[in-house]
This record gives C-alpha cells, sequence and structure tokens, in this order.
C-alpha cells in the first residue's frame, strides 16, 4: 500500500527537512525491519539524504545550485520554471532507507529532505514499505 505524506513549502527555492514525519509514519506501520522507499511525484522537487545537523549545509546546497543552473537563462518551457527542472532531474525523485525494529537506518548527521525548487507550494510526497532481501552469508 502506497502512504503519503503532505509537505507545505514556504519558498522559491528550500530544503525540507522531512525525517521526522517519514519516521514517525513508518514507526505507525511497524514494519519491522524492511527497506522504505520514498518517492516524490512532483516534476520541479527532488529527494535527497544530507546532513541535517548544519542548517549551513542545505544553504550550500541551494547556492550551488543556483551556481550550476542559472535563475535568469532564457530557457524555452512556457511555464518558465525549467531551472526547477532541471534541478529536480540533477537531484532525483526517490531515495530509499533501510529499516531496522521500524527505525529509519540513517548516518549519524544523514537526514531525509524534501528539495523545492519552484515555491511555495502544498506538495505530496509517496512511501512505502517492502521485505528487505535476507543477507547472503558465505
Amino acid at each position: 500500500m502506497v502512504n503519503i505524506i503532505s509537505v507545505k513549502t514556504y519558498q522559491h527555492m528550500e530544503l525540507v527537512d522531512i525525517t521526522q514525519e517519514i519516521q514517525q509514519a513508518v514507526a505507525d506501520k511497524k514494519p519491522g525491519n524492511t527497506i522504505c522507499h520514498i518517492f516524490n511525484p512532483h516534476t520541479t522537487a527532488g529527494l535527497t539524504i544530507n546532513e541535517g545537523a548544519d542548517p549551513a549545509v542545505a544553504h550550500d546546497i541551494l547556492t550551488g545550485f543556483k551556481q550550476f543552473v542559472p535563475i535568469d537563462y532564457p530557457f524555452t518551457h512556457l511555464e518558465g520554471n525549467s531551472p526547477a527542472h532541471i534541478m529536480a532531474s540533477l537531484m532525483g525523485s526517490a531515495v530509499q532507507v533501510f529499516v531496522e525494529d521500524s527505525r529509519l537506518v540513517l548516518g549519524t548527521w544523514q537526514r531525509i529532505f524534501f528539495c523545492e525548487f519552484d515555491g511555495p507550494r502544498n506538495r505530496k510526497i509517496l512511501w512505502q514499505t517492502h521485505p528487505s532481501q535476507p543477507s547472503i552469508t558465505r
């Protein structure tokens, strides 16, 4: 079954930490040991796992994207949001996280971020858990 969490963004470009929302939603389902697939169905936004301890990292990621993809370049897409489409393609639309005893398995500094490139908007994130494959011991 596909599950949904809502994300509200307030700026044109921002990284929103959704780790707690995903963790709570996964814990409520009590999936045990699985893999959590998290998918963003929007073409002008992305998902990433990165450092969440220092907010400067999120700022630097967005600043870097603005250097890679010039916002004021004369793109031809009629809606005028080609930079958002390019950034979303570079970031990607899905992440996977192991779940152990119904807890996300992330590194010490890692957080899951929804990456808004064409906000502000109300967005939906889809997630689902699947049993992990048994490990092979040799």
